[in-house]
């Protein structure tokens, strides 16, 4: 399971980026819902299984988002069918419904014996049964953005294709990193020996006397 921090928000809040209470977008990260093993990211409608990435078609992901957006309600067939097929009249709706209901509840681990996510209601459509917590992520946006500007300063930079990848960026890094210090020691040492050089010299020891001479 992804350990990583949520912050949790309301059902308003995590379905409407426009909500007041969302209005300062620096402080926001990803709105996901949080249900089980998985996680759906509103935004991205990308869905995830303790951490790593779960294929949905594009419909079926539809359909998660309609029933997982408003767990314990019913949501009739025929909103299903407005949500997915909104113009297009030459399709099978009852049958395209349960096909992609059922090719979602394959993804999610339901079977005919076991419901633990989606129940169906007999001629009305279908519930979310399953717990949702409506949540946020923080630093991912942050973490984004900042992938983002490091990619645009390298293409900026023209850097070669092979040293965009993870290990070569890394060790390339590093190894600026490491220049500059040794670079910024250097200029200390230089310094410091140009400033001891400077100081006067001072002359330990003892004395020299000179006697004076008389004149003829």
């Amino acid at each position: 399971m992804n350990t990583e921090a949520f912050k949790q928000v309301s059902k308003e809040q995590a379905r409407n980026p426009d909500h007041p209470g969302r209005q300062d977008a620096s402080t926001w990260g990803t709105p996901c819902l949080r249900f089980g093993e998985y996680e759906l990211d509103l935004q991205q409608r990308h869905l995830s299984k303790g951490g790593l990435p779960v294929k949905v078609p594009g419909k079926v992901c539809q359909v998660l988002m309609a029933l997982a957006e408003t767990p314990g309600e019913l949501v009739t067939r025929d909103a299903l069918r407005t949500r997915l097929w909104p113009r297009d009249t030459r399709l099978n709706y009852d049958a395209n419904v349960n096909t992609t209901v059922n090719k979602l509840r394959q993804i999610l681990g339901d079977t005919n014996e076991e419901s633990k996510f989606i129940e169906t209601i007999p001629r009305k459509g279908y519930r979310f049964i399953a717990k949702v917590e409506y949540a946020e992520r923080p630093a991912a946006g942050s973490r984004t953005v900042a992938t983002n500007r490091m990619e645009l300063v390298w293409r900026f930079a023209g850097a070669p294709d092979f040293l965009r990848s993870g290990p070569a960026r890394v060790w390339l890094t590093a190894s600026v990193i490491a220049m500059v210090i040794a670079a910024v020691l250097f200029g200390a040492a230089i310094t410091l020996y140009s400033h001891r050089s400077l100081e006067p010299h001072v002359v330990s020891g003892p004395e020299m006397h000179t006697t004076p001479t008389s004149s003829p």
